[in-house]
């Protein structure tokens, strides 16, 4: 599970390729939690990712609620069509 992250005028991008599942979040949570907070702004880009499920989505949540409550605005800058439809199916309400 690839994770290309850099910060550029004080946004940190990060973009997610491949699976963003149950056998996947650990991972992610580890690399991406340590990173909110380092840069005033977090776009993250999900343009790349194959596939995603209620744990993904658990993942999205928890760093859009951690990032909030640090005071750093997150938004999506891109979603495949894997997310884009999950997002549909739940009412979009994770962003």
């Amino acid at each position: 599970m690839p994770i290309i992250s850099e910060t550029v005028e004080g946004i940190a991008r990060v973009g997610i390729e491949g699976e963003l599942t149950i056998y996947t979040v650990a991972e992610l949570a580890a690399e991406l939690l340590p990173q909110l907070g380092t840069a005033p702004r977090l776009e993250l880009d999900l343009s790349q990712v194959t596939e995603i499920d209620g744990a993904g989505l658990q993942l999205l949540a928890v760093i859009h609620r951690e990032a909030t409550a640090g005071g750093t605005p997150v938004s999506l800058v891109g979603q495949s069509q894997a997310v884009t439809q999950t997002l549909q199916l739940c009412g979009g309400t994770v962003f």
